[in-house]
């Protein structure tokens, strides 16, 4: 294959995070067996930054594309497998960990990934080292000689304008003087080229660090750009948090509101037609218990409801909310069942109960030894689980609070002091066994 055209495909160029720090021998030997093995490889097992190199001339494909091979060796594990199968096939003397050439050892180590790779690598590099210092150890030797060549010829000519001058003793002072002056021009020569070798060390040098020190400056700059950067994004960020977060308050809160005050119109009709019904009934003026005197006056606390009859009469009560402590019901009735077993079936009890009334019911679970929480209950039943760390009580006393005043309450459990707080807030209060002995009625 010919060589390609200046205008034509080129030896792809390494990406700066592809550098590896491997040894150039070894990174000839392996552009060496992948160049050797590309005729082998599938076009679908080709990475594509070796597509240009295999447009190279056969005996330049290592030289070229030296950098691409080495990181499609290392990047891509198929090629990687095809240019080992191709070894194992037709060099398998390359893969050998035993050939006395370090750098073979060091090449075959990597395509095989052995895990004395990282000492053979060491060991070229330390050869390599030991060459380049030996190479420059060699070349200084060689300037040594040369200047030491230099001295002698230097002394040979001295030496030989002595003798000349001593053999021409009668010649004049003229032609010694000549000679001592250009012995003193080389000597001034020689010393004004250690001088500029000097300065252009020392301005080298002075280059370097200013340069370092741009970097270092440019560095600093480029990373308090990112961090004012980033600072701005994350003060964004929650700012956007924020906003959201009081924009979620208010369509809860707003959301509340409407529920409140829809319940407190159906209550409200509600009454209302219950009051007309009665006015139309049973005439108008005070009845006779209203001036039974030494009644006690009102505490301020909804009574309890003690019996079923009792119940029914609240249950049929336009836009009544029952509330229900799921587990102080359950382990009334039927505690021997599996906690998942009660409440499921006291949901489905009150799902009967709800369809038989039209109440609004809503059960309440300690949700601390719930692992999986229910998506959603039985039709017409609200079934609450309360937070990790929160109890059913407070959840209950919570619901109480959120309703509107005059709204029907009826709460079913036997727990004293949430029997106490709800009717504080307004509520009736039923006891478990009640509620059980109303819903076996369902």
């Amino acid at each position: 294959m010919d060589d390609p055209p200046a205008d034509g495909p080129r030896a792809a160029e390494p990406c700066p995070d592809q550098e590896e720090q491997l040894p150039a021998p070894v990174r000839a030997r392996l552009a060496e067996l992948a160049a050797d093995a590309l005729e082998s490889v599938r076009p679908s097992d080709l990475p594509a930054p070796l597509r240009p190199v295999v447009r190279f001339a056969p005996a330049k494909r290592a030289k070229l594309g030296q950098a691409a091979l080495v990181a499609a060796l290392r990047e891509s594990p198929v090629f990687r497998t095809a240019v080992l199968d191709w070894c194992r096939e037709h060099r398998p003397a390359a893969l050998e960990l035993t050939d006395p050439d370090p750098v073979v050892v060091a090449a075959a180590a990597l395509l095989l990934d052995d895990p004395r790779t990282e000492h053979y690598l060491e060991l070229v590099a330390f050869r390599v080292q030991q060459g380049k210092l030996r190479g420059e150890r060699d070349s200084a030797l060689a300037r040594a000689q040369k200047s030491d060549a230099e001295v002698d010829r230097l002394k040979q000519e001295l030496a030989a304008a002595r003798q000349e001058a001593a053999e021409q003793g009668g010649r004049t002072s003229t032609e010694a003087d000549r000679l001592r002056k250009r012995l003193r021009e080389q000597g001034q020569r020689l010393r004004e080229a250690k001088d500029d070798a000097a300065a252009a060390r020392a301005e080298l040098a002075e280059a370097r660090d200013q340069v370092e020190a741009e970097l270092a400056d440019l560095r600093a700059q480029r990373d308090r750009e990112r961090a004012k950067a980033q600072e701005e994004r994350e003060r964004a960020h929650r700012a956007e948090s924020d906003a959201e977060v009081s924009r979620q308050a208010a369509r809860e809160a707003r959301q509340g509101d409407e529920v409140r005050l829809s319940l407190l119109l159906e209550t409200m009709e509600g009454a209302l037609s219950g009051l007309r019904r009665e006015l139309r009934a049973g005439g108008h003026g005070p009845r006779p218990a209203d001036v039974v005197q030494r009644v006690r006056s009102d505490s301020g606390e909804t009574g309890h409801v003690a019996d079923v009859a009792a119940l029914e009469r609240l249950l049929a009560l336009p836009a009544v909310h029952l509330i229900v402590d799921g587990y102080n019901v359950t382990k009334t009735g039927y505690p021997d069942l599996p906690l998942a077993d009660q409440r499921n079936r006291l949901a489905h009890q009150l799902a009967a109960l709800a369809a038989r009334t039209g109440a609004e019911v809503t059960v309440v679970f300690d949700g601390a030894d719930v692992l999986s929480v229910p998506t959603a209950g039985p039709r017409g039943v609200r079934v609450l689980f309360s937070d990790p760390g929160v109890i059913a009580d407070d959840v209950i006393r919570e619901l109480v609070a959120a309703e509107p005043q005059g709204r029907q309450l009826v709460v079913a459990t036997s727990d004293r002091a949430v029997v106490t707080s709800v009717r504080r807030a307004g509520a009736y209060a039923v006891s478990s066994a009640v509620l059980l002995e109303r819903l076996t009625r369902v």
